[in-house]
């Protein structure tokens, strides 16, 4: 990996760590609902440049429906999850779960894509598994208030992302990036626009949640995608992938110095073997074979 894409592999990683500090801010005073409404409206108004070529605009509509099937699965309803978690989890520890979407894309390709599983992939979703435990125990609570559901939420949310990984992976993939994109956050926000007005927030809105919303929207949705589509065409697949594994540290830096958020024991031990799960699961780190 060249100099220039380590730095937009770090670049890519701070924004999307932020955007759990994003979401946790502006959530309370937006809701869910509406936050992710501005959240994919503009970031959908932001990539709009990018299609301005008739060749694009006839993918979008050709493949509107697989488009549509994406931006509920990719966007809509894992970024209203993950906001709707926000609101009672730590922006930190939520990120930390959301790694697990590598190990929710795998368990689902097998079960229901026919993707092959490979023995040290097994390895490497019991010790992810393992891992989110360690994370989660005392915290899975599932009364009423408890922190149970809204784990529970940021689950789902990562078997969203799964669904759409391995769906988009077979239908999709042909597609230029930025029909994928632009078209996903398009979509889900056409789907969320009447839910999301109809739930606007009646009180006056802060200008620090309107900020958190506005950049949300531009710096870790917009741009944050473009990043990720150029780090893939220029340094492939497998090394940006590797942003997996940077987020949750990102987001937990970020919700220390921002937030406060305490980082105990507890979350570092999960951490560590959370991920280390999740690279063996995908394939980053890989055991030798022995050689005669």
């Amino acid at each position: 990996m060249s100099t220039i894409d380590t730095f937009r592999l770090l670049l890519l990683s701070s924004l999307w760590g932020l955007s759990f500090i994003f979401m946790r801010v502006a959530v309370p005073e937006f809701g869910p609902v509406p936050l992710i409404l501005l959240r994919m409206g503009l970031g959908a108004l932001l990539l709009l440049p990018f299609l301005l070529n008739l060749r694009y605009l006839r993918l979008m509509w050709e493949y509107r429906k697989k488009l549509f099937l994406v931006g509920l699965m990719n966007s809509v309803l894992p970024y209203v999850l993950l906001a709707l978690a926000t609101t009672r989890l730590e922006a930190g520890f939520t990120s930390l779960l959301n790694a697990l979407t590598p190990i929710s894309t795998a368990l689902l390709g097998a079960l229901f894509f026919a993707t092959p599983v490979l023995r040290q992939q097994y390895w490497g979703f019991a010790l992810a598994i393992i891992g989110a435990w360690i994370l989660s125990a005392g915290r899975l609570d599932f009364s009423l208030g408890g922190d149970g559901w809204f784990i529970a939420a940021v689950i789902g949310a990562t078997l969203c992302y799964a669904f759409s990984n391995n769906y988009s992976r077979l239908h999709l993939a042909h597609l230029p990036a930025r029909v994928q994109a632009a078209g996903s956050c398009a979509t889900a926000a056409v789907i969320l626009l009447i839910p999301g007005l109809l739930l606007w927030p009646v009180e006056p809105v802060s200008t620090v949640a309107w900020a958190s919303a506005l950049a949300l929207a531009s710096l870790s949705t917009a741009v944050a995608l473009l990043i990720y589509f150029g780090l893939i065409a220029s340094a492939g697949a497998t090394s940006t992938s590797t942003v997996t594994f940077l987020v949750p540290v990102s987001a937990l830096f970020w919700g220390y110095l921002l937030l406060g958020e305490k980082i105990s024991v507890q979350v570092l031990v999960g951490m560590a073997i959370t991920l280390l799960g999740t690279a063996i699961a995908t394939g980053l780190i890989r055991r030798r074979r022995r050689t005669l």
